[in-house]
């Protein structure tokens, strides 16, 4: 802080000292004899000081540790050589503007990391705990231990990751996941840190400590992010690097020919000094790394977190989009249609299929679980349980073997499922689920999946913006992969099913072979497709470690238009990057055609060339336009109290006709 303090100081100081230059050059401040030598004496030692002396300290410190002679460097030299040839206000002014952009490249560069950043101010600081006796006291968040219960009121922030155990609400996740319509949250579901309870009174139990929840572990990515350079700025800062090196040489080689070629030494070195200025690479510097930062940082705001910039600008090369279908294009939150018991007895085969699958975590588990609560039959317990990966579940009950799972599992049983009573199943489009002991085969359920109301807007989205090739990737059978791929507008080449995990990593490495490929799953059970895919995206990934792990980019929420808009973010970089460089390559070759055959006056160069660097500067941050610098909630940012209402609930609150009592 103390040094960005220094270095806006010295940037005001030489301001004033050019100005008042400035004026009294004019007119308008009228100095004579001595006083005006002496004013005009103290001015430009001011702005050589306090304009000069930080940049050069900042290239010989960059000289020091990284041995690489930077673009301060020359901007020192180019003011002093202008002062040695008697043109020391031309210098002053190369300062003073330089100092000014730097500054201003700073500020805009930093707005783009504190955008993200800002999540920090949306935590609350003191949370209601619950203790166990039932009574309710406000601790500070950063105390909350994992098990720990809190009590949110309507218009609280949830002050770290957790479940809901009591009561029932809607919270708005906007600060999270970038959804800007509140979410429904009953018993069992998850929240998250910084979301705030709209609603109802709920009772929280915290699952992580703060230190660990989501709001820390974005900050955490998105900085790692934003540290990882893109390909495109490794090539700007090398390019940086050897040019600036390029330019002092050419500088020197100038000023010998044009001495050579009959011009005095002061006349020679004022051309130099103005091609010192003119070639400088500021601009193509700066180019990359303003857009990429406002990019990464537009995209996090909307809940969409890149591991870097080569994320991001590979996202923009991608033609190919490969997905898995369960609990990616489609909810995962399966329901059991139909259940037939082979010896009629379902109540028994549920309870025995329910012991089962209490040991998965497959969506279709979980349906069933579900199918048995609901039923109130409760479930067996099974011994040593296993999972096949692709297949089902297998586990002991009554000294045999029991199992669950599709015909792959079946034939591997070896159990038959040619069974009259199951066929008309068979013939199903939805997910059948065969139930066996040892050999023989006890019945079937069948489940279906529901695709995601979102899914087919952003398939059409992304085929509108460019992708030639999508492709739908499950391991259900072909005719349940065609029921979901017909309801998403996909055409029958374009679904795969019946496929093992190292099925879709072979798939995805073929379909590498004629363009990028971007591979979508959940994380967990896709993670071999994901790291093979050139860019691995992770659907629903708030609050889930393995999915923040396993993918280059993570989408929050699930939300399927959100991966539209990041592509269509990722293309809009590419672009406004090419904008940056094609405008600062042709800025820099007009100023240099200027500087060595025309007589292109110093002043002239530095403004066209400090000018330019704001420009790419300014133009990188367009990409900040609707990322919700503020709070997505519309709260102050200032740290939310318990019970405390910020306008934004209080709005909902008016909306939803919640009583003011309760509020």
């Amino acid at each position: 802080m103390r040094t960005r303090f220094t270095f806006d100081l010295s940037t005001i100081l030489t301001g004033i000292a050019v100005a008042g230059m400035m004026l009294a050059i004019a007119g308008i401040w009228p100095l004579e004899g001595d006083v005006a030598a002496l004013m005009s004496s103290v001015g430009l030692a001011v702005v050589y000081l306090a304009g000069g002396l930080p940049a050069a300290w900042r290239a010989l410190e960059t000289l020091w540790r990284e041995q690489v002679l930077d673009i301060d460097l020359l901007m020192v030299v180019a003011a002093v050589a202008a002062a040695a040839v008697g043109a020391p206000f031309e210098g002053a002014v190369l300062l003073t503007l330089f100092s000014v952009s730097t500054t201003l490249e700073a500020q805009a560069l930093g707005r783009a990391r504190r955008a993200v950043e800002s999540l920090m101010a949306l935590r609350p600081e003191t949370a209601l705990l619950k203790r166990p006796n039932g009574e309710v006291e406000e601790v500070p968040a950063s105390s909350l231990r994992v098990n720990d219960v809190v009590v949110l009121r309507p218009g609280a922030r949830v002050p770290a990751d957790g479940i809901i155990v009591g009561g029932r609400g809607s919270l708005d996740e906007a600060s999270i996941t970038g959804e800007s319509i509140p979410v429904s949250k009953d018993p069992g579901a998850q929240v998250f840190e910084a979301t705030v309870n709209l609603d109802g009174v709920l009772e929280v139990e915290i699952t992580k400590r703060v230190e660990e929840s989501t709001v820390a572990r974005m900050i955490q990515l998105v900085t790692e992010a934003q540290a990882a350079k893109a390909p495109s700025e490794r090539f700007s800062a090398w390019f940086g690097q050897r040019y600036t090196v390029g330019v002092l040489i050419a500088a020197a080689l100038a000023f010998a020919v044009f001495y050579w070629l009959g011009r005095d030494w002061e006349s020679a070195l004022y051309k130099s000094a103005t091609l010192l200025v003119a070639a400088s690479p500021c601009a193509v510097v700066i180019s990359v790394p303003a857009a990429i930062l406002s990019a990464l940082s537009a995209a996090a705001r909307r809940g969409v977190l890149f591991k870097g910039g080569a994320a991001l600008e590979t996202l923009a090369t991608v033609d190919t989009f490969a997905f898995d279908k369960t609990g990616t294009l489609t909810t995962g939150k399966a329901a059991v249609n139909q259940v037939v018991a082979i010896d009629g007895n379902e109540e028994a085969f549920l309870a025995l299929l329910a012991g089962l699958e209490a040991h998965s975590e497959h969506h279709s588990a979980a349906a069933i679980r579900r199918e048995a609560a609901d039923r109130s039959i409760p479930p067996v317990t099974v011994a040593n349980v296993v999972t096949r990966p692709s297949a089902g579940i297998v586990g002991e009950y009554q000294g045999g073997q029991v199992w669950a799972g599709n015909p792959r599992l079946a034939a591997q049983m070896s159990a038959s499922i040619d069974h009259p009573a199951l066929a008309a199943l068979a013939a199903e489009t939805k997910t059948v689920i065969y139930l066996g002991k040892g050999t023989s085969v006890l019945g079937a359920i069948t489940v279906a999946d529901q695709a995601r109301a979102t899914s087919p807007e952003a398939l059409a989205s992304l085929r509108a913006g460019g992708v030639s090739r999508i492709v739908m990737m499950t391991g259900d059978r072909r005719p349940v992969a065609l029921r979901i791929g017909e309801e998403l507008g996909l055409r029958s080449e374009e679904i795969h099913a019946d496929m093992l995990p190292e099925d879709k990593v072979r798939m995805v490495g073929k379909l590498a072979e004629t363009g990028k490929v971007a591979f979508v799953g959940d994380g967990v059970n896709d993670a071999a497709a994901l790291a093979r895919a050139d860019v691995g995206i992770a659907m629903g990934a708030a609050g889930s470690d393995v999915a923040l792990q396993a993918a280059d980019v993570a989408l929050l929420s699930e939300d399927m238009t959100k991966l539209a808009e990041a592509q269509r973010l990722a293309k809009r970089t590419a672009r406004i990057i090419k904008q940056n460089l094609t405008f600062a390559l042709i800025a820099m070759a007009v100023l240099v055609t200027g500087g060595l055959f025309f007589d292109l006056p110093l002043p002239l160069a530095v403004i066209g060339h400090e000018g330019g660097t704001v420009l790419v500067v300014l133009n990188g941050l367009r990409l900040l336009a609707g990322s919700n610098d503020k709070p997505a909630t519309g709260a102050s940012k200032r740290p939310h109290q318990p019970g405390r209402q910020t306008p934004s609930v209080r709005r909902e609150a008016y909306r939803r006709k919640i009583p003011r009592g309760t509020v």
